[in-house]
């Protein structure tokens, strides 16, 4: 058996933070996240953009940015509204949900912006 790596991921040190599975993979780009949105899209799921202030990421609900995007198919529109979301809360991370109305739960999230890291 191959060992498990650990990461050293704590609140006290915010460059170690870590959010969802995509923060232990190398930093996605925008055609990355492009790929992730046209899966989410492919799947069914409806998108969804979040926001919180980065000290409140870990303990805290995260805001909703309007209502989830039902039926949206259009990659373009969802990075937009994503886009939109981080540039009137600079200072906020900012993540990208997928919802599966089947299951009833988060397909994907991950966070695409991440505000100042502070301690």
């Amino acid at each position: 058996m191959s060992e498990v790596q650990d990461y050293q991921s704590s609140l006290s040190n915010p460059n170690s933070r870590k959010f969802e599975t995509f923060s232990y993979l190398p930093e996605m780009g925008s055609e990355d996240i492009y790929k992730q949105v046209k899966f989410i899209v492919s799947k069914g799921w409806n998108p969804a953009v979040e926001h919180t202030e980065p000290e409140n990421s870990f303990d805290h609900y995260w805001y909703m940015w309007k209502l989830p995007m039902f039926g949206e198919t259009d990659v373009d529109k969802i990075l937009a509204e994503a886009d939109a979301c981080h540039k009137a809360h600079p200072v906020h991370h900012v993540r990208l949900v997928g919802y599966d109305n089947f299951k009833q739960s988060q397909g994907a999230a991950m966070v695409i912006y991440r505000g100042p890291l502070t301690a």
